[in-house]
This record gives C-alpha cells, sequence and structure tokens, in this order.
C-alpha cells in the first residue's frame, strides 16, 4: 500500500486528533448540555465547510441533501448524540475503547467478499472485541439503575449507528466533492441534533453564565479540530480507502483517549482497562487483517485514487 503525504496527514487526523476529542467532550459537556454541545459543534463546524464550498460555486441536489439526512441520523444524531451524552457518565478512556468497536459491528453488517462464510481472523476478531467490551463494564454496572450500563449501552448503540453509515455512505448518492459532502452532513447532524436538544428540553435549561471557560475551549477544539479536519479527512478517506481500512482509527483512538484521561482529566487506569483494551486493539488488527486479505485477494488497493459512485458521475 503506497501512502503520498495527503493520506498520512488525513489519517493522523482521524488517529490523533479524533483520540483527543473524547477528552474535549468530557470538558465541553461538564457545563453545556450535551445535545447542545453536538449541536453546536457540528453547525458552526458545517457552516466553515459550507462557506468554503459555496466558495467555489459548489452545487448540491436535492438528492444529495436527502443522503446527507440519512447520513445524519446514523452518524450525528445517534452516533455523536448518544456519545456526548454518555460522557457525562462514562470516562472519557472508557467511552473511546466502546467507540472502538466500530469495525466489529462493521465486520457484522458488511458481508466478507468472498461470501457468507467467516475466517478465523474474522471470529477470533469478534471473540476479542466481545471479551474486551465486557471488561470495561465492571459488575457493579448491573445493579439497577446504573448509570454506567445505560452509558455504556447508548455508546455501543452509537458505535453500530456509525457502522450503519459508513455502509449507507458507500454507495449513497452523496455530494462528490469530501469538503461538499461533509458541509451537507455536518449541517443535516447539527438541525437534527439542535432540534432534538429543544424537544428535551436541554436549551431551555441552558445557563450562560454558568458555561465556563474551559468548556468553551472544549468546544472550539472539536468544531474546527474534531469537525471541520478531521471529519473532513474522515469523509476524504473513505472514497479512497476501504471501510474497514478507515475504521482502523478506532484502535489508536482509544490509547490516545486513555492517556489524556489519566494524564489530565484523573480517570482510572486499572487492570480491567488495561486488559479491555488489549483485547480491543487486538479484535481491530485482526478485523484490518482479514479486510486487507480480502482486498488484495480481490486485486484492488486498500487505499487509491476515488473510486465511490455517486449520483452526478
Amino acid at each position: 500500500m503506497r501512502f503520498d503525504a495527503r493520506l498520512l496527514a488525513a489519517f493522523f487526523a482521524i488517529y490523533v486528533i479524533w483520540g483527543s476529542t473524547y477528552l474535549a467532550i468530557r470538558v465541553a459537556v461538564e457545563t453545556i448540555p450535551p445535545l447542545a454541545t453536538a449541536g453546536l459543534r457540528h453547525l458552526l463546524a458545517g457552516a466553515i465547510l459550507f462557506l468554503w464550498a459555496r466558495a467555489f460555486q459548489a452545487r448540491i441536489t436535492a438528492t444529495e441533501w436527502r443522503a446527507s439526512l440519512v447520513v445524519a441520523v446514523l452518524f450525528f444524531l445517534i452516533g455523536h448524540g448518544t456519545l456526548h451524552w454518555a460522557e457525562q457518565i462514562v470516562p472519557s478512556g472508557v467511552a473511546a475503547l466502546l467507540v472502538a468497536t466500530e469495525p466489529l459491528w462493521i465486520a457484522i453488517l458488511m458481508p466478507s467478499r468472498g461470501g457468507s462464510r467467516w475466517s478465523v481472523h474474522m471470529i477470533g476478531g469478534l471473540a476479542a472485541g466481545l471479551v474486551g467490551v465486557a471488561f470495561l463494564v465492571p459488575p457493579e454496572a448491573f445493579t439497577a439503575g446504573s448509570g454506567q450500563l445505560w452509558g455504556a449501552s447508548a455508546i455501543l448503540i452509537g458505535a453500530a449507528s456509525w457502522a450503519l453509515g459508513v455502509r449507507y455512505s458507500a454507495t449513497a448518492p452523496l455530494p462528490r466533492d469530501p469538503f461538499v459532502r461533509a458541509s451537507t452532513t455536518l449541517l443535516c447532524g447539527a438541525t437534527l441534533l439542535l432540534t432534538a436538544s429543544a424537544v428535551t428540553g436541554e436549551l431551555a435549561r441552558v445557563d450562560l453564565r454558568a458555561i465556563s471557560g474551559a468548556s468553551l475551549l472544549g468546544l472550539a477544539y472539536l468544531i474546527i479540530c474534531g469537525s471541520v479536519v478531521a471529519f473532513s479527512a474522515y469523509t476524504w478517506l473513505l472514497e479512497r480507502c476501504s471501510a474497514t481500512l478507515v475504521a482502523t482509527h478506532t484502535y489508536v483512538n482509544p490509547l490516545i483517549a486513555v492517556a489524556l484521561g489519566w494524564l489530565f482529566a484523573g480517570e482510572p487506569l486499572t487492570v480491567r482497562i488495561a486488559l479491555a483494551t488489549g483485547l480491543i486493539v487486538s479484535a481491530v488488527l485482526l478485523l484490518k487483517a482479514e479486510s486487507t486479505r480480502e482486498i488484495a485477494a480481490a486485486g484492488e488497493p486498500v487505499c487509491g485514487q476515488p473510486a465511490r459512485a455517486t449520483a452526478s458521475d
């Protein structure tokens, strides 16, 4: 697989920057309601990218807006909505590890290129991932009304939704340009999240005087680095590389998130979390190896020039 400078920069963005956003989310939702945080994050990021796209006279069809809305439901309303809400309860490092199950969901939802038969790599990866998730949920979480269990379950639902979004976006009639595509999905996601925030009463409870400077800095980092930079890189990579390869950001993200949570937020780094980290990273590596083997067997590049068909082609 041959990487150029743009591919290296894009993978750096989804590996390292996205790994740091879990701590930024935790800081932001301390004094800003979670759905409002996610909605404002995507609204401002989407507006920046949309204005950039319009400067080059990009045209967006009604079909492309509809497809962007579907992706926004899966990626942002469910995927990010559950994550931002859960990080009020679940430590940022643990949240990142739970999101790291995304390649497991992709492996389940996306049929193997060689047919329905599962390989040893795939079965081993799925088993290791499931055991790793089990390690992340402590026994006391299963007591009645446990917030940890609800939070962990919400994040897993969000990870599965994101995987569905990856599958849908692979063939959906989205805008061809990656920056336009990022802007339309971000703006649709922002609309959905802010509507949900209003319906649930979040917006009515916002006290501007209670919002801390740290939360505002966290939100600003999420807007510029997490959404404008990293999500644009993510959408650009999805049209050039296999979905499972792009999803390997999930085995670097938790390592970054766990380290930052421990260093800057005092989150515990226990033996249980260390074991879960090893199992989930191993699971993703096994699935990555299986995906690379299938692509090589089919004679297709793991990463290359855009090959994704769109309605405008």
